[in-house]
């Protein structure tokens, strides 16, 4: 079971574990109902290294983000939802947009990102390879994503 935590006694912690020669691997997003496709890609970076580090966009950072009807469930569960997962170590919530002030104390050796995504793409990526991480992209379940659960709850087809 993970742990929440603040950011300044994650950067520690993780200053200890790296110190032990654990493979730290982040990810970030804003995990909004949980689904299938979020375990299947918390597994998939978990299995990158030692420990995962999810970093979990605010309420307000997740409003800004997707609009002002989200998030459907708010952080503190969210938090607690993720963090009740075997396959994550700590989740940290951040208030930004972006994950780089995140990943700066975090400092992983690897950062996952879901294949909706390019690596040049991510405001992220000049952060974890200035410090000397690689980003890795992981395939995405098909059909399976928050966007596509909240349409299906209001009638939308899908």
């Amino acid at each position: 079971m993970g742990v929440v935590s603040e950011l300044s006694q994650l950067s520690e912690k993780l200053i200890e574990l790296k110190a032990q020669g654990k493979k730290i691997v982040s990810t970030n997003g804003c995990f909004d109902i949980l689904h299938v496709g979020h375990v299947r890609f918390l597994q998939a970076a978990r299995a990158l290294g030692d420990v995962l580090v999810v970093g979990l966009n605010s309420d307000d950072s997740v409003r800004r983000l997707k609009g002002p009807t989200r998030p459907v469930i708010g952080q503190a569960d969210r938090a607690e939802i993720l963090s009740a997962l075997a396959c994550v170590d700590y989740v940290c919530i951040f208030e930004e947009d972006t994950p780089v002030e995140f990943l700066k104390s975090v400092r992983p050796n690897v950062h996952a990102k879901g294949a909706d995504y390019k690596p040049a793409d991510l405001a992220e990526t000049p952060v974890v390879e200035s410090l000397g991480g690689q980003v890795n992209i992981i395939e995405l379940v098909p059909g399976k994503s928050t966007t596509s659960i909240v349409r299906l709850i209001s009638g939308e087809r899908v």
